[in-house]
């Protein structure tokens, strides 16, 4: 409750300082493409301060000329403005429509909030069930399958079917220490929402990846992977494959409807906990493959990758 009350103040902290925003800019666009009215509004301020000094000595002048004259003066200003801007008013309407449009779609479309207690500012869907369990509690890995599922898992990968197995995964790194724990925690949040909202069991098939095996899996060709050793997120703790698995074994048939919907499901969860997805990739669909991009690059340019 505190985080939505939260969350609605700053929403209205956000449309007020935008209208503000919006606001100046527009008086400032108005006096630097009209310059005219640019000219009248230093007149006006140059006739204010003649005005001001001058205003000692005609203190004793009635009271109703000076509010004659003030009048007056009122209305030819006015006057002239509203010619001004109905000689002008086609660019006037443009330019306040492109002021207007990118503050309006944020306001109308923006559904992405910061928590700034979980991920250091990364995005996330205000009615993410991720969200709501990583401000939550501490998610533990779960224990490790058998090395038995992986051996046969690798022993029955199809060829030229729409499988999406990674390489060499019986000797994969599936160690959740080696991987990083702001990471972790998001990816072991998608792992329980997809158990217990959607009824898919997932299993981690390699977190960590050496520099050889990167090396390794690089030299098999742009099929496998176009990172070479230093390259890969998987070489920083910020990179997963994962599996869905169903009776005992992992699931990677993509031409079953089961499993399609089921990776589907995990990429979209990825999105809403801040990762990038495989899958969305144009060149290869890595429908398995999971990673935290900004913190990935940050830690390739510390590398000097």
């Amino acid at each position: 409750m505190d985080g939505q009350v939260g969350n609605r103040d700053g929403g209205n902290m956000l449309a007020l300082g935008m209208a503000v925003f919006f606001l100046v800019t527009v008086l400032l666009a108005w006096l630097a493409v009209f310059p005219a009215a640019r000219d009248g509004v230093l007149a006006g301020v140059g006739r204010w301060r003649a005005r001001m000094a001058a205003a000692a000595g005609r203190w004793q002048d009635g009271a109703g000329t000076r509010a004659g004259n003030s009048s007056r003066a009122l209305r030819g200003g006015s006057a002239r403005l509203g010619q001004l801007l109905h000689r002008r008013r086609w660019l006037l309407v443009a330019t306040v429509a492109a002021l207007a449009l990118p503050p309006l779609l944020i306001l109308q479309f923006g559904r992405q909030v910061l928590w700034d207690d979980f991920g250091g500012g990364a995005g996330f869907s205000a009615d993410s069930h991720v969200v709501e369990l990583l401000r939550g509690e501490r998610l533990a890995p779960p224990p490790e399958l058998p090395p038995a599922v992986f051996i046969a898992a690798e022993a029955a990968q199809m060829r030229g079917a729409a499988v999406v197995a990674p390489q060499e995964i019986s000797s994969a790194d599936r160690k959740w220490a080696r991987i990083a724990p702001d990471f972790q925690q998001r990816v072991l949040a998608i792992y329980r929402v997809m158990r217990e909202v959607h009824g898919y069991e997932m299993v981690l098939v390699e977190g960590y990846r050496s520099p050889e095996r990167q090396a390794s899996l690089a030299a098999k060709g742009g099929a496998v992977t176009r990172a070479g050793a230093g390259q890969s997120c998987h070489q920083y703790g910020l990179a997963v494959d994962s599996a869905l698995y169903r009776d005992g074994r992992l699931q990677w048939d993509m031409e079953d409807p089961w499993t399609r919907r089921g990776y589907f499901l995990y990429g979209e969860l990825a999105v809403e906990a801040g990762l990038e997805w495989g899958g969305n990739w144009r060149s290869i669909k890595d429908y398995v493959h999971l990673e935290l991009k900004s913190d990935c690059r940050q830690a390739r340019r510390a590398a000097g990758r």
